[in-house]
């Protein structure tokens, strides 16, 4: 269960073993439906994910109905409601497995006392918000001078998984166009 959770904080810090054990203590396996949603907009998200087998996403949901992909997470990665997670309002936004997922979660009061604790645990997450961030300025300034064509190009230098494993409807809100303009710009390649 907590293999490839180790296996990742082995890669990344220079963590004991006995530390890693410790940290994986805090985190509980959670298994996860396909599609199924695990923040709601309403609610505050108390949980840090790390996905051992499947993926997840955070989309929106403007007053049409109309979803909008704003982050996709595949094995291996950690993901959350992040802003919920930080500032403990409703997350605005919706967390979903979109296939069966297996999940290891812990705790933000575990996971801010396990960041005190170990700083080098500390530095992974800071990574992974300053690698969060850039990716999201990236996409969006880079797309505001984008075509369909130039947004799928970025994609696959940048984020591939997500034309490999999502299905065009929610690519195509994640880049901001149709599903009909990406299998244009796909076809294009």
């Amino acid at each position: 269960m907590l293999q490839k959770f180790k296996q990742y904080l082995k890669n990344k810090t220079s963590l004991k073993e006995t530390d890693i054990s410790y940290i994986g203590d805090f985190f509980r396996l959670k298994t996860a439906k396909r599609n199924e949603i695990l923040v709601n907009h309403t609610e505050v998200c108390n949980d840090f994910y790390f996905i051992n087998k499947g993926m997840l996403r955070i989309y929106t949901l403007n007053s049409e109905g109309l979803e909008t992909s704003r982050f996709f997470a595949f094995e291996e990665m950690f993901c959350t409601a992040l802003p919920s997670f930080i500032d403990q309002k409703p997350a605005g936004e919706y967390l979903q497995s979109l296939e069966k997922s297996e999940l290891l979660v812990c705790k933000r009061n575990d996971f801010y006392n396990l960041i005190t604790k170990f700083p080098e645990l500390d530095r992974v997450y800071r990574e992974i918000l300053e690698l969060g961030f850039i990716t999201s300025q990236k996409r969006i300034y880079g797309f505001q001078g984008f075509d369909a064509l130039e947004k799928v190009k970025w994609t696959i230098e940048n984020q591939p998984r997500i034309l490999l494993r999502i299905s065009n409807k929610m690519a195509a809100s994640y880049l901001g166009i149709s599903p009909s303009t990406l299998s244009r710009a796909k076809s294009r390649l």
